[in-house]
Formats: structure tokens, C-alpha cells, sequence
């Protein structure tokens, strides 16, 4: 490679005179192109979407504050709407010219373009705007700052106010549907008393009351019954007047026991036996007894005297006792089985209740249903009525939504990007290396001998000797008279860039 520097150096010699007018033509296209390259002026400001106050705390539960965050990711749509951008229009001056509603159109596209919305953990908006005028791009960037705070709030206070009057609007159509609900629930009731609440457990209750008497009715009588039968099959078995024997039948009566003594003794003894003895006069002493009474009647009978029977009548007290409780029973029977019918006619009357309770229970249960839905949506929205009045009254004081501008716009001093310093710099390097790096390629890619190395290498043999070039006078004035004219091109360019700079720095 070192060897290529000597053939450099005299290929650049040779062709000085193309390589100065190479170095002129670059160094003044860049300077050219960094006088027509249009400045660019760049403002930016940083707005900060607090995400709590010292107010939010104590409104929690009340009322429903601005999510900033939300604003923040609207805040493109924000600033690059309709409403915005005509007012920007106005803040940067394009108004003057009183642009057709095209022409407006295609400013506003072009401020779009030169326009960046960037949102840092989602509360940090940095609008940033860029054009060729400083103060056009202070005055922008601060009016998009002024108007995204301005038209947040309004959009805020509106969106409050329309979410209060909607919520107004549905308390009032609810609390309409409640009252026509109550009307109509106690309309029913009014007309249909079994339909009114309780009834239906209080009618349980009932039947099962007088299911539970009527059971016990049945019982009773059953008892009652089984008694009756009882004392009725007692009372056969009895007479109703006890009769006491007469004297005749007493008389009778100790015959047949004397006679009974009699024979019994017989069995052991003689008839000499003294008791056998006496028996035998009392027996014959009760048949004379029997004989002379026998005797009286038959006489009193053929005179035509009655006789009074020496007897004695009574009524029998058991017949009597079981006769009484017959009655007391038959007349319980009869008692318990009027309360059993008293009772079933009653159950039967509480099942018919029963039944049209539970026919009108469908029709009561879908009114109540209705009244307790718009009920508890009414007192719902009684609370969010109330909720967004507190909210309604935040953002028209602006303590619902807090944006601070962090960082000002301020007005760019020196414009960014590319400048004409850069295009300086630029022109001057490529001047130099672009020539010097064609020259290079020259020397590297052409196939003719240049230097002593080239040749060893193609014969691959060692060079013994040179012959020297000696110029001839005309060659030493031709090459006098092409370094004169790169000077000159080369002082030429350099005051041609000193002209810009200064030209420069005075715009």
C-alpha cells in the first residue's frame, strides 16, 4: 500500500488541474445547498396531568373526579382538532393572508406533520412543533399548550353537565315509573283484599289450625261413640225397676232353705236327731204360715175385697247412673261432631281463600317485582344525581382536572438539524476526499505500470534501474500555469465560503 502513495502523488499532480476544478464544484454545491437549506426552529412544552389532588381524597365516594390519564391519551385528538387548529392558524399568523378554506386545509396538514404529541408515564404530554420562523414556532407551540389545557377543561365541564342532566332527566322518568308502579300495586290490593301481603301465611296458619281441629273433633267423637256403645249395650243388661219379694215369697224362700238343711242333715243323721227334729216343725210351721195366707185371700176374693200384695217397688239405681252418662255421652258426640263440621266447612271456606290467594299471587308478585326494580334504580340514581352535581360543581371551579404546564415554550434561538455550518463542512471534507478517493480507485483499478512495485509484481522479477521523467520548458510553464489556476480556484472557494459565512451571520 505505500508503494501506491508515490503513484498517487503523481496522478494527482498530472491531474491537478481536474482535481481543483472537482474540489470547486463540491465545495460550492454544499455551500450552495446549505444557503438554500431552510432553517428549522424547534419549541417544545411539557404539560403535566396531575393524577390526584389534595381535593380527591376528600371527595372520594361523592364524586366522581377527572381521570387524567384518559385526557392524556386524547390528547393527540385534542390538539389536532378542527376547533384547535383554526385557532392556531390565527396564533401563527396564516390567517393574515386570508387563506381558502383549501389553502387553510393544507397549512393545517403541514402543521400536523411538523407537530409531535409524545405522552410519558401516561401523564406527561410533550407537544413539540417545528418550522422555519423562531417566533411563528414559540407563538405555536405555546398556543397548542394553552388551547389542549382550555379546551380539556370545557370538554370536562361539558361532559359533566351533560352526564348531570341525563342522570336528571332518567330520575325524573323513573320516579314516574315508580309512582304509576305503586299505583297500580295498590290499586290491586284495593280491589283484591286477599292479595294483601301476610295473607297467604296467615291462611297456612288457618288450615293447618283447623286441620288440627278437625282431627281432634274426629277423635272425640270416635271416643264418644265407642262410650255410647259402651253404656248402651250396658243399659240392656239391666232392668229399670228392682222389685223386692213378698211375704209369701220370703216364706217360700225359707222353706226351700229349711228343706236344703234338711236334706243335708239327713245325709248323717237319723230322723231322731233333734236338729232334724226341729227343722221339721219350722218347715210345717211355714206351711201353716203359707196355708192360712192362701186361706185369707181366697176369702177376700170371693167378699170382692182386694188385696194389697205386700210388696215393694224401687227403680234401679245403675240402670238410672248408666242411663245418665248414655245421655252425656250421646249429647258430647253430637257436640263433637258439630265442631268437626263447624270446622271443615271453615277449612273448606280458608282452602277457596287459599286459591284465589294463590291465583292473584302471579299478578301481585309481578306488580311488586316491578315496584321494587324502578325503587331501587330510582334511589340508585338519586345517588349518582347527587354524585354528579358534586362533579358538575368541581370542574366549573376547574378542581376536578389539574394540568400544570412543566416546562414553558420558550423561543428557539438557534434552529436545529442540519445547518449551514454542517453543509460547510461537509462541502470542504467531500472536496478533498472525494477527488483523492477517485484518484485512488484510478491508480488501484487501472492495469498501466505507475510504479516499481506494479512492475516487480507483473514480471516477478527485481528492477535493476529507472530512468527519471525530465520536463521540457513548456511542460515546467504548462505546469506553473495549472498550479496558478488551483491556487486560484482554491483561494477563490475560500473566500467564496468567508462571503457566505458572513452573508450568514448577518441574516
Amino acid at each position: 500500500m505505500a508503494s501506491l502513495v508515490p503513484a498517487l502523488v503523481n496522478e494527482a499532480r498530472r491531474r491537478r488541474l481536474a482535481v481543483g476544478i472537482a474540489f470547486a464544484i463540491i465545495a460550492l454545491a454544499a455551500l450552495t445547498a446549505g444557503m438554500l437549506w431552510p432553517r428549522k426552529f424547534v419549541a417544545s412544552t411539557t404539560i403535566l396531568a396531575q393524577e390526584s389532588s389534595i381535593i380527591t381524597p376528600l371527595m372520594e365516594g361523592a364524586a366522581a373526579p377527572t381521570a387524567n390519564k384518559n385526557r392524556a391519551n386524547m390528547a393527540r385528538d385534542v390538539i389536532f382538532s378542527r376547533k384547535v387548529m383554526s385557532k392556531i392558524l390565527e396564533a401563527g399568523g396564516w390567517m393574515a393572508t386570508n387563506p381558502t378554506p383549501v389553502e387553510q386545509d393544507r397549512i393545517a396538514e403541514g402543521i400536523k406533520t411538523r407537530t409531535q404529541v409524545q405522552i410519558t408515564h401516561d401523564n406527561l404530554i410533550t407537544i413539540t412543533y417545528s418550522d422555519n420562523s423562531a417566533r411563528r414556532t414559540y407563538e405555536v407551540a405555546r398556543a397548542f399548550a394553552q388551547l389542549f389545557i382550555s379546551e380539556s377543561l370545557a370538554s370536562k365541564q361539558r361532559e359533566s353537565r351533560e352526564a348531570y342532566e341525563f342522570i336528571n332527566s332518567q330520575v325524573e322518568a323513573y320516579r314516574k315509573k315508580l309512582t304509576d308502579a305503586e299505583d297500580k300495586l295498590k290499586s290491586y290490593r284495593d280491589a283484591n283484599p286477599d292479595a294483601r301481603p301476610g295473607n297467604e301465611a296467615d291462611t297456612a296458619a288457618r288450615i293447618s289450625q283447623l286441620r288440627s281441629q278437625i282431627e281432634t273433633a274426629r277423635m272425640d267423637m270416635m271416643e264418644r261413640r265407642s262410650q255410647e256403645g259402651s253404656l248402651a249395650s250396658q243399659l240392656t243388661g239391666e232392668s229399670e225397676v228392682s222389685t223386692v219379694q213378698t211375704a209369701d215369697g220370703v216364706v217360700q224362700a225359707q222353706l226351700g232353705e229349711l228343706q236344703a238343711q234338711l236334706n243335708k242333715l239327713l245325709l248323717t243323721y237319723t230322723d231322731s236327731y233333734p236338729d232334724v227334729v226341729r227343722i221339721r216343725h219350722q218347715i210345717e210351721d211355714l206351711k201353716k204360715q203359707l196355708a192360712s195366707a192362701e186361706q185369707h185371700r181366697e176369702a177376700a176374693q170371693a167378699a170382692g175385697t182386694p188385696t194389697a200384695l205386700d210388696s215393694n217397688v224401687t227403680f234401679n239405681p245403675a240402670y238410672q247412673q248408666i242411663k245418665t252418662q248414655l245421655a252425656s255421652a250421646r249429647a258430647a258426640s253430637a257436640a263433637a261432631a258439630a265442631r268437626m263440621g263447624a270446622s271443615e266447612s271453615m277449612l273448606q271456606a280458608e282452602l277457596q281463600r287459599s286459591t284465589r290467594i294463590a291465583s292473584s299471587e302471579n299478578v301481585t308478585a309481578e306488580l311488586t317485582r316491578d315496584y321494587n326494580v324502578n325503587r331501587d334504580v330510582y334511589q340508585d340514581l338519586l345517588k349518582r344525581r347527587e354524585n354528579a352535581r358534586v362533579s358538575m360543581n368541581l370542574d366549573a371551579e376547574q378542581r376536578g382536572l389539574n394540568f400544570l404546564v412543566q416546562n414553558p415554550a420558550v423561543l428557539p434561538l438557534t434552529p436545529s438539524g442540519l445547518r449551514f455550518m454542517h453543509f460547510g463542512l461537509a462541502g470542504m471534507a467531500l472536496s478533498v476526499l472525494l477527488p483523492l478517493g477517485l484518484l485512488l480507485a484510478l491508480v488501484w483499478f487501472d492495469p498501466r505500470v505507475r510504479s516499481v512495485w506494479q512492475l516487480e509484481q507483473a514480471i516477478g522479477a527485481p528492477v535493476l534501474a529507472t530512468i527519471p521523467f525530465y520536463p521540457t520548458p513548456g511542460d515546467r510553464r504548462r505546469d506553473r500555469m495549472q498550479n496558478m489556476t488551483v491556487g486560484l480556484i482554491v483561494v477563490g472557494v475560500i473566500a467564496v465560503y468567508l462571503v457566505a459565512v458572513w452573508i450568514r451571520l448577518k441574516g
